[in-house]
């Protein structure tokens, strides 16, 4: 079983700023598996926001290009998520994601609500 840890989530006016963390299996992020965030509004489906690549390279939801940067720390195992400039379309949940041996493994989610 892989555990996700997120958390940052929160209630911000437009304009703000949030920054969401994900704690990832050392063994699993060690390894440079594609993991990133995804979000989901009401009435939504899934979509990816951020994600690093097995290659390390980095891909992005057009809706968030120059908004949002994703980042990593290797030394505590941990996935960023800066949000800038936050608009109320960007009210969803967000989870983690790690795709581990052909899984998808997800974090519990963390709330995110942009208000005028």
């Amino acid at each position: 079983q892989v555990q996700l840890i997120e958390s940052g989530g929160g209630l911000v006016q437009a304009g703000g700023s949030l920054r969401l963390s994900c704690a990832v299996p050392q063994s699993i992020f060690s390894r440079h598996v594609p993991m990133g965030w995804f979000r989901q509004a009401p009435g939504k489906e899934r979509e990816l926001v951020a994600s690093f690549t097995s290659g390390g390279g980095t891909t992005y939801a057009d809706s968030v290009k120059g908004r949002f940067i994703i980042s990593r720390d290797t030394l505590t195992n941990t996935v960023y998520l800066q949000m800038n400039n936050l608009k109320p379309e960007d009210t969803a949940v967000y989870y983690c994601n790690v795709q581990y041996w052909g899984t998808d493994y997800w974090g519990q989610g963390t709330q995110v609500t942009v208000s005028w």
